[in-house]
């Protein structure tokens, strides 16, 4: 048996949000075949919920690391406490910045989040150059609540829309004791960031694998960008989606084809995962 790590943005499916049929076949027969598949990925469940993926898989490691489950059961679970939660909105409201919170139950998003992340959602989907078109929009995505309780105790990862890299380097130094981190889909510009307790999608995966008693040589991780690094080093094979990062492609030991150009079914064959 081999266990498989998927990150779902970019690798399971494309930034926009569509699986292609082939990634559904390649998880489909390598179940079958007897080896487990996970995703791991910084998304909570209720964003892979939404997803509608249309495929069975073994269990999730969300949050970048700070949720796990498998075959139904929550192994572990550390989300920001109600106090650093309150810290992290109340310095978001100080600051006018418009951000989320990521909870298994939804995302919980500031008023003014559909339009100030706007510009950041369509430089995700299509590059850190894009410009707003007259038919962008802002909008509220499926399992997104605004006028909700932003003093949780069950948020899993936060995110906050960036308006110049000074305001990453500005929380790493306000949440010293928490993860701190960027993201951007194409081209991983700063477009966001996060913050999280001080976890990883490594951290997760060696908790998950003592569990299942699976040596990591038989291991596999998929990712396309920087924050699938850590998951690279723990696991005994890692690819990179053609369309990742520099920095994952130059840590991965092989390279598919891109999201939407069957890269998941293909590297599944050529390792023999089918």
């Amino acid at each position: 048996m081999k266990v498989i790590f998927l990150d779902v943005d970019g690798t399971l499916i494309d930034y926009n949000l569509k699986i292609p049929q082939s990634a559904r076949n390649a998880i489909n027969e390598a179940r079958a075949k007897g080896n487990k598949v996970y995703l791991c990925t910084g998304c909570s469940l209720k964003e892979i919920e939404v997803r509608e993926l249309g495929v069975e898989y073994d269990g999730n490691i969300c949050g970048n690391g700070c949720y796990i489950d498998t075959d139904g059961k929550v192994l572990y679970h550390r989300p920001l406490t109600l106090e650093e939660c309150t810290h992290f909105v109340d310095w978001c409201k100080e600051r006018d910045m418009a951000f989320r919170l990521e909870c298994n139950s939804g995302m919980y998003l500031s008023d003014d989040y559909p339009e100030k992340a706007l510009l950041a959602n369509v430089r995700y989907k299509r590059g850190k150059d894009a410009q707003l078109l007259p038919t962008d929009k802002p909008k509220v995505g499926p399992g997104c609540y605004i006028h909700e309780n932003l003093y949780r105790d069950d948020c899993n990862k936060t995110a906050f829309v960036l308006r110049s890299y000074q305001d990453y380097l500005d929380a790493k130094e306000e949440f010293k004791g928490l993860q701190v981190g960027t993201w951007g889909g194409v081209g991983e510009a700063a477009l966001y960031g996060d913050v999280s307790a001080v976890v990883t999608k490594a951290s997760a995966i060696n908790q998950l694998l003592e569990y299942l008693h699976v040596d990591p040589k038989d291991t596999y991780a998929f990712g396309d960008a920087r924050s699938d690094i850590p998951m690279f080093s723990v696991c005994g094979t890692s690819i990179s989606m053609g369309n990742g990062g520099v920095e994952c492609k130059e840590a991965a030991d092989y390279i598919t084809d891109d999201v939407n150009e069957n890269g998941l079914y293909n590297a599944f064959k050529h390792f023999d995962l089918l």
